[in-house]
């Protein structure tokens, strides 16, 4: 399956489609780069297959999705330190490098959708923990990220199966 994300206005508004149906989303800050690096805020253009769904089994039950899928435990973290071995890859924490902490007390990372997104192979500075989640109940923009309403996000997982791809084009001038 494939699922198509446009940007919309503001820059940090965006649509995402696929054959099930089509949602209002969140981007990044830096609105969509074709040369994403770390830090930018921009969520990277590109075909991102869609890898696995984590999620916090504490808060909700697993979505239902045929993506592989295993919960989020308090000592998770994504490295984004493109000096680090483990940059771009899932840390236990503490982790001396610097890293996102996955289990987190607002509910942006309720659920999680981990994207290909600089994983094969991984080049340091090219953007690290590029996902999609759950949208802050305001809209705020994401760090690069996609986000959807928790809802929304749930539907959008029960379509979609191995081998679904996310796409993120470079807006029409």
């Amino acid at each position: 399956m494939e699922i198509t994300v446009r940007l919309e206005d503001p820059p940090s508004e965006g649509r995402l489609d696929w054959p099930g149906g089509s949602f209002r989303c969140v981007l990044g800050r830096g609105g969509i780069r074709s040369d994403k690096r770390e830090g930018d805020g921009a969520t990277p253009v590109g075909r991102f297959a869609l890898r696995r769904v984590l999620w916090r089994a504490d808060r909700l039950p697993q979505p239902e999705t045929v993506l592989p899928a295993s919960p989020i435990a308090p000592d998770d973290g994504w490295c984004d330190d493109p000096t680090d071995p483990a940059y771009n890859r899932p840390v236990k924490r503490p982790y001396a490098a610097s890293h996102e902490e996955l289990w987190r007390e607002d509910h942006v990372y309720d659920v999680i959708v981990v994207m290909g997104h600089n994983d094969d192979p991984v080049v340091p500075g090219l953007g690290s923990a590029v996902f999609m989640h759950v949208a802050r109940p305001d809209r705020a923009p994401t760090a690069g990220c996609v986000a959807l309403p928790l809802p929304d996000l749930l539907r959008l997982l029960k379509d979609c199966a191995p081998g679904t791809a996310l796409t993120v084009s470079v807006p029409a001038e």
